[in-house]
């Protein structure tokens, strides 16, 4: 074996032993890190204790406030309603708009207090029941129908 070949193998083994040094640091690091840290995710297993995985206020958190109800249709219709029927989101008719509520209306009343209560989905767009406001009444829902279909007369 000449002199460099021996070089060599003494200079592979020193940049081996280096990396074999690197390797071991960064696992004895990560397996530092990874004792300090809470798992990222947790599953909830049927028939075992899940209570740890109930959803907490952060801290510092004030109590919960509910929404406001409002009072009548047309305060519904502002707070709610609005939200996609002053703009026609998900196919929803505009408020006021004749034309996108006469074939509705043509159905009656009956039928728009039942998609406006439990949600609907049509050709054109869906309802979510109550408009995602579930809390509500049902009597003040149907107000708001009642305020909508002015608007459209």
């Amino acid at each position: 074996m000449s002199k460099q070949d021996s070089q060599f193998i003494n200079y592979f083994a020193l940049v081996i032993g280096v990396l074999v040094a690197i390797s071991l640091l960064l696992l004895a690091l990560a397996r530092s890190v990874q004792e300090r840290l809470e798992p990222f995710s947790h599953e909830a297993v049927a028939g075992h204790d899940n209570s740890a995985f109930a959803i907490k206020a952060p801290a510092g958190a004030g109590p919960a406030t509910a929404l406001s109800v409002p009072k009548d249709g047309k305060g519904l219709f502002d707070a709610v309603c609005s939200a996609c029927h002053g703009t026609g989101i998900a196919g929803a008719p505009k408020a006021g708009d004749k034309s996108a509520w006469a074939p509705r209306i043509a159905e009656g009343k009956p039928t728009l207090y039942q998609h406006a209560l439990n949600g609907y989905n049509g050709k054109t767009g869906i309802m979510p029941a109550k408009g995602g406001r579930t809390d509500l009444p049902d009597d003040l829902i149907k107000q708001g129908v009642d305020y909508m279909l002015s608007l459209a007369k």
